[in-house]
């Protein structure tokens, strides 16, 4: 039985095994790429001087109006509880689209824009680069790919334990160890061994999560054995989440995500409600009213009920509050509110979301790490980059052991 599964644990490594180093690698990458960006693009997410009061929320939101084409409109601003943040205002269009205004200036400091590098790491580890449009119908080879091969590092990982099990109960400290003074041959293989066992829980949950987006028939079975029914993304919640990952420059890894945020229509297709607001609209007098005009009351009324939020984000008619860092990073309360009044409507906390919704959110933040914050993210690095490894020192014992058996018997005499 144990040559059984040596044998599946081999032959589904070999030809998927480059495949997996480079989900892997690609994943770690990105886990910290809010931070990196926004230190590389200083200007553009901080403000040069921080000062005791912002300019109005209406009257940043026109100043920014006045920059943009006709085409294009504003479906939000998210404010950060840093105040050194510079205020992140949501276009209509191009998809994911937003600018970053100085809100004590009034400046417009730059767009959102992904790092080149980042981009290219979040196409290989959600497509393997593969350049078909990922969004449109029908699988894509590259994200077919990803997601047999991720199946394939599952059982991998499982056949592994069952493999190094029997070794464990002989010699537990050794099974364990990673000798650095023995030489190469014993450091690789302490590596394989030793490192898929540190590293076994933090994939086996990156990538049982993480197949949630490559097949229906997966996402639907999750569910399931979650004790939640499958139902279509919430819109609301959907345009929620696109906005938490433009703001951490993630594009849904989701963030896609994505650190998991996984970048799809829905985001688009709920933020598009109201876009062209009540433009040119008049009341009062034949006094123009501004689209914006309630905005900064609505704001500051959410923010008094909720002083610790990360982030608040108002848009047409409607404002969510992130409720937190940690645990299920994209929990959030929706609020309604009227445009001509700022008038509050009651709230649809995130404890009364569909539960679809909540583990939607859980499998984001468990696959990205994000769930305990710093702490497991850094876990989930050191986790994802063993796992880039592990194909890698493989290959290495396979070959030795492939060159040990082809060396010619020496000649007796």
């Amino acid at each position: 039985m144990m040559k059984f599964f040596r044998k599946i644990h081999l032959w589904l490594s070999v030809p998927f095994g480059i495949i997996i180093t480079l989900v892997c690698f690609s994943g770690a990458m990105l886990i910290f790429e809010p931070e990196i960006t926004r230190a590389i693009k200083s200007d553009v997410y901080y403000v040069a001087d921080v000062k005791e009061q912002a300019l109005p929320m209406g009257e940043l939101m026109e100043t920014v109006k006045s920059s943009l084409p006709d085409s294009v409109s504003i479906t939000g601003v998210t404010v950060f509880s840093n105040k050194e943040r510079t205020y992140q205002v949501n276009l209509s269009k191009p998809r994911r689209a937003s600018l970053f205004v100085d809100q004590y200036s009034g400046e417009i400091t730059g767009k959102y824009e992904r790092l080149g590098f980042f981009s290219t790491m979040f196409k290989l580890h959600r497509w393997l680069l593969d350049g078909a449009n990922p969004h449109g119908d029908g699988m894509k080879i590259g994200k077919l790919l990803v997601g047999i091969s991720t199946l394939v590092f599952v059982i991998a990982l499982i056949t592994g334990v069952v493999i190094w099990v029997p070794r464990a109960r002989k010699k537990f400290g050794r099974s364990l160890s990673i000798s650095v003074t023995k030489g190469w041959p014993i450091f690789w293989k302490g590596l394989h061994v030793a490192g898929g066992m540190y590293a076994l829980v933090f994939v086996l949950a990156m990538a049982l999560t993480g197949l949630t987006w490559s097949f229906d028939w997966y996402r639907s079975a999750f569910y399931a054995v979650c004790g939640v029914e499958h139902t279509p993304r919430n819109f609301a919640q959907a345009n929620t989440d696109a906005r938490s990952d433009k703001g951490d420059s993630r594009g849904g890894r989701g963030g896609e995500r994505h650190r998991g945020g996984r970048p799809g229509g829905d985001g688009e297709r709920g933020r598009g409600r109201g876009e062209n607001g009540e433009r040119g609209n008049r009341h009062g007098g034949g006094r123009r009213h501004s689209e914006f005009g309630r905005w900064q009351q609505v704001y500051d009324e959410i923010k008094a009920n909720n002083p610790d939020a990360p982030q608040i984000t108002v848009a047409q008619e409607s404002a969510t509050v992130t409720l937190g860092t940690t645990g299920n990073t994209r929990a959030s309360d929706r609020y309604e509110f009227n445009r001509r009044s700022g008038e509050i409507t009651p709230a649809t906390m995130y404890a009364d979301s569909v539960e679809a919704d909540k583990l939607r959110g859980w499998i984001y933040s468990i696959h990205t790490g994000s769930l305990g914050g710093l702490f497991t993210r850094i876990l989930w690095l050191l986790g994802a980059l063993l796992g880039a490894s592990l194909p890698l020192t493989g290959y290495y014992i396979w070959i030795k052991h492939l060159t040990k058996k082809k060396k010619p018997m020496p000649q007796t005499a």
